[in-house]
């Protein structure tokens, strides 16, 4: 079995077509949308009807919450009075050009997806796979790779979750953390799955997932958990002239180019 997942498109049609173009190479069964379509790039509704023209299942981001709502806030954690004020603009801008098609498919996205996997045939062997924006309890917490080990156990424990899939810092990352389960030593996954649109790694290319199960796969071999994280080139130039060709800040222009 292999699932691709993505994430953190913000609008960003270019972006999305190259890596869309990539997953149809590869020997997929499924594919995943992890949320945050719209802000800071100019083809929000295009971004939309190309998730929604493959039926691809979707979560809502804080960024889509905030637009189908309708709301001038996206939920975004800025540092600075600066930031702020860019922000500002990118959700004004998206708030005024997206339509009410677009908004009413945002509005009505599900907060998380849960996929179970079956070991065996026995039902206490299965793997519990969450796909989630920020986090289980907030869709725009931020889970950085440096959070504690004991933090993000007590988060899988309450979500009942093995495998947590989850996106909004735009910085992949993959830990398999170690816990005891009646008298044996198995294994949680946190992924992060990084941006297809605005990746903020240093690494200007846009990234997604792909997870590999196999019938050898379970807890207690983190191994036997396959995650690839596939970068992908595309046309960043492009993507960065229609930013400064539109009403958005120019320094959203620059973030792509430099990630």
């Amino acid at each position: 079995m292999r699932i691709a997942l993505f994430s953190d498109i913000h609008a960003n049609l270019t972006a999305l077509e190259a890596v869309f173009a990539d997953m149809d190479k590869r020997n997929l069964d499924s594919i995943y949308c992890l949320g945050d379509l719209v802000g800071y790039a100019p083809w929000p509704n295009e971004v939309v009807a190309e998730i929604r023209k493959r039926r691809i299942p979707t979560i809502a981001g804080n960024y889509d919450e905030g637009v189908g709502l309708a709301s001038p806030n996206c939920g975004c954690a800025y540092k600075t009075d600066t930031e702020k004020s860019l922000g500002q603009q990118s959700i004004d801008f998206t708030n005024s050009i997206v339509t009410d098609e677009t908004r009413q498919y945002l509005r009505m996205l599900p907060r998380h997806i849960r996929l179970t996997f079956m070991e065996d045939s026995k039902v206490e062997n299965k793997i519990e796979a969450l796909l989630v924006h920020g986090s289980p309890r907030k869709i725009n917490e931020y889970l950085f790779e440096d959070r504690p080990e004991k933090s993000f156990l007590h988060m899988f424990a309450d979500a009942q979750a093995d495998i947590m899939f989850f996106g909004h810092t735009h910085k992949p990352y993959h830990r398999a953390m170690a816990y005891e389960h009646e008298g044996q030593t198995r294994y949680r996954h946190a992924i992060n799955i990084g941006s297809v649109g605005k990746p903020k790694d240093g690494d200007p290319r846009s990234c997604y997932v792909i997870l590999e199960l196999t019938p050898e796969s379970n807890l207690s071999k983190p191994e036997s958990i396959k995650v690839e994280f596939v970068r992908v080139a595309y046309d960043v130039e492009k993507s960065a002239q229609a930013v400064e060709a539109s009403p958005l800040p120019n320094e959203f222009a620059g973030m792509l180019r430099t990630a």
